[in-house]
C-alpha cells in the first residue's frame, strides 16, 4: 500500500488544482550516471526537492532513487530570455543491488526555465560519498528535460 502514497498524491493534487499555475511540479528524464526519471518541486521561489529513479550503469546495472534539496541563485548569470539559475543542494542515494550501497550527494548544475514553454533543460554533476556498506567517493551526472505541469 505504502508504494501507492506518492503516486496518488500526486494525482489528488493536479485534480484538487493544488499546483499553482506557474508549474511547481515537473517530471521528466535524465540521461548520464544514473539514467532514469527525474521529478522536481518547488517548495518556494528558489528552493525545491529534486526526486531520481533511475539505473545507474556501474556495476549490473542496479535500480538507484535518489532525493536532494536544492538551492537556485538566479542572477548569477543573466540571460535575455528565460531563466538560468545556478543551483546546489545536499541530498541522499539507495542504490539496490547484492550490497545495496547508500550515500550522500552534493548536486551541482544550471537549469535553464523557458519563458513560454512548460520545459526546463538541465545539466549538474554531483560528487557522491558512499556511506554504507563501505566508505567510497563517486562522481555522477548527467543532462535532462523535465514537463512542468501547469
Amino acid at each position: 500500500m505504502r508504494k501507492f502514497i506518492f503516486p496518488i498524491a500526486i494525482v489528488l493534487l493536479l485534480i484538487t488544482g493544488e499546483i499553482n499555475a506557474q508549474g511547481q511540479f515537473g517530471l521528466g528524464i535524465v540521461v548520464g550516471e544514473p539514467t532514469g526519471v527525474s521529478a522536481k518541486y518547488w517548495a518556494s521561489g528558489t528552493n525545491a526537492f529534486d526526486f531520481g529513479a533511475a539505473w545507474s550503469f556501474k556495476g549490473d546495472g542496479n535500480l538507484l532513487l535518489q532525493a536532494d534539496y536544492v538551492w537556485h541563485t538566479f542572477s548569477l548569470i543573466p540571460v535575455r530570455e528565460g531563466k538560468l539559475p545556478f543551483y546546489f543542494g545536499i541530498g541522499g542515494r539507495v542504490v539496490f543491488s547484492h550490497d545495496p550501497l547508500i550515500g550522500a550527494r552534493i548536486p551541482l548544475g544550471l537549469d535553464y526555465i523557458f519563458t513560454n514553454a512548460p520545459i526546463d533543460v538541465f545539466a549538474e554533476i554531483v560528487p557522491i560519498l558512499d556511506l554504507a556498506p563501505e566508505t567510497n567517493f563517486n562522481l555522477g551526472g548527467g543532462i535532462g528535460v523535465r514537463f512542468w505541469f501547469r
